[in-house]
């Protein structure tokens, strides 16, 4: 047999072990404990915040960083991640970062102050950036069949709502029996799954030819990223000022370099040529646009349920769940769907169907019943349902396995991104109108002072007036939160519309794969 038959013939065995490989959906339900794994832990969040407040006492600023210092870090590290895995093996990589987002997670539980919190929550970020690049990658070198590989990621999409849905009602149940570490210790569980049961299900991959991890690149990344979004969050929050304009340039700066030297190094850390690719830099900018409308309002629905609605947090919990239930349904078909008739479309119709929700949302108040509220976050899940699976399957899809790492990486940096300037930038604006309201005759200086921090310090502050003037208190905060959600609501269908009119055009001719293709 000659060198080359004898090459083709590997090249064939290697594609028929990737298509049948055992154990493969088996791996698959590991993987997705992963996802599980951050899920929970960023929904539940928004659930312990009335609680945090009156623990941490944290100010409105702090409460804002507490939020998102988590997608900053990953942000700004996701890419880095991702190499690193193509290089040293992503189930490694993957394991290493379980177990550490579970010894985080205990830290996280037991903070005594904003600033620890904070901090944890970053530390948090760090071993998240190792978690979620692994798992799409991982996907993709499990599933070459390309049909089986849209319905994996499917299931990988639907299992990161499930954790949408389930972090809120276990979150809830947690919050009404014990106290509000609890629901950062739920990852405990099933980190050891993770961790006991992918050690031997979960083959390894990485890229055969990886070349170095440029350390350079991973600082100017991590600056880049932070720098930028602090940026857009401080400007936000309090105007252009000296340390914001600095810390735009440090970020647009930091980016530009690390671009300009990915261009040269013979083995990037991310290969910037991906973006030549129409279908990936759509899918892309797709999924960063989405998130950003989307995620602002979310950080603030459970507060609204809770504070505003008067609802027990477990009451919460469930009321989100309609977006969770369309989202995995969704998930599951997005694929056969965007093969029947095409993949913009189903991105498209997503895209605007979450923004026609949001302009539903505009309408709220005080006392708008739960049918209008449920349907809204239905047709919000069933359109992020096909939106990002399609997406993901797009992205994964457009790039050789070998870069499988990287690429996912960029799909998930532009999610945590989104997320970063959605809780920066609307809930900002929140922040902002609810800071402006009159507050009542007769208050006290220091009464009112925490009142304007955050709803949960007016509420709490109200506790020592007498009823009349607490009904008063809360009551004008909770019509300025109220007001502050609707102009997000606003901006953020404003954006999910626009981006649906993009998506159009971007992923024109974009198809999914049909069959089985050359690895």
């Amino acid at each position: 047999m000659t060198s080359d038959s004898l090459t083709r013939a590997r090249t064939r065995e290697s594609h028929t072990e990737g298509v049948r490989r055992p154990g493969r959906w088996l791996a698959l339900a590991v993987l997705v404990l992963a996802v599980l794994l951050v899920a929970v832990d960023a929904t539940v969040l928004g659930l312990a915040t009335p609680f945090l407040s009156e623990d941490l006492k944290p100010s409105g600023t702090q409460l804002l960083w507490i939020g998102d210092v988590y997608s900053f870090v990953i942000a700004g590290l996701l890419v880095s991640m991702g190499s690193l895995g193509d290089r040293i093996g992503r189930k490694k990589l993957l394991l290493t970062g379980a177990v550490a987002f579970g010894a985080v997670s205990v830290l996280t539980a037991y903070a005594t102050s904003a600033e620890t919190m904070i901090v944890a929550r970053a530390l948090l970020g760090v071993a998240g950036a190792t978690l979620m690049p692994s798992t799409l990658a991982l996907i993709r070198n499990l599933f070459h069949d390309p049909r089986e590989r849209s319905l994996a990621i499917g299931i990988w999409g639907a299992m990161a709502s499930a954790g949408a849905a389930v972090g809120p009602v276990v979150g809830g149940f947690l919050l009404e029996h014990f106290w509000w570490g609890s629901v950062f210790l739920i990852n405990l569980p099933v980190m050891a799954v993770l961790v006991l049961v992918g050690a031997r299900l979960i083959p390894e991959s990485k890229n055969p030819n990886p070349g170095p991890w440029d350390l350079p690149s991973v600082g100017l990344s991590l600056v880049g990223m932070i720098g930028l979004v602090y940026a857009v969050k401080e400007i936000a929050s309090h105007g252009p000022t000296l340390d914001v304009v600095v810390a735009a340039l440090a970020g647009l700066g930091g980016l530009t370099w690390f671009v300009r030297r990915q261009l040269t190094l013979p083995a990037p850390l991310l290969d910037m040529r991906l973006f030549r690719h129409r279908g990936f830099s759509g899918a892309v900018l797709a999924d960063l646009l989405t998130i950003l409308g989307l995620s602002g309002l979310v950080f603030f629905l459970s507060q609204f349920f809770q504070l505003v609605q008067g609802r027990q947090p477990l009451e919460a919990g469930l009321a989100e769940l309609p977006a969770a239930v369309g989202a995995v349904t969704a998930g599951l078909v997005a694929g056969n769907v965007a093969r029947r008739f095409s993949v913009r479309s189903v991105v498209t119709a997503g895209l605007a169907a979450i923004g026609l929700a949001l302009a539903v949302l505009t309408a709220i108040g005080q006392s708008t019943g739960y049918p209008l509220l449920g349907a809204s976050l239905l047709v919000v899940g069933v359109g992020a349902g096909f939106a990002f699976t399609v997406t993901a399957d797009v992205i994964l899809s457009s790039v050789p396995k070998e870069q499988a790492g990287a690429a996912s990486a960029v799909s998930e940096t532009a999610y945590e991104l989104g997320a970063a300037l959605g809780i920066a930038v609307l809930g900002s604006i929140v922040t902002g109108v609810y800071r402006g309201f009159t507050t009542p005759a007769g208050i006290p200086a220091d009464t009112a002072a925490a009142a304007h921090d955050s709803l949960g310090g007016a509420v709490e502050a109200s506790a020592g007036l007498d009823p009349a003037q607490a009904g008063a208190l809360v009551s004008a905060a909770q019509d300025a939160f109220v007001d502050g959600l609707r102009i997000a609501a606003g901006v953020g269908a404003a954006v999910l519309l626009a981006t649906a009119v993009a998506a159009w055009f971007l992923l024109k001719g974009q198809k999914l794969a049909d069959g089985p293709v050359e690895q």
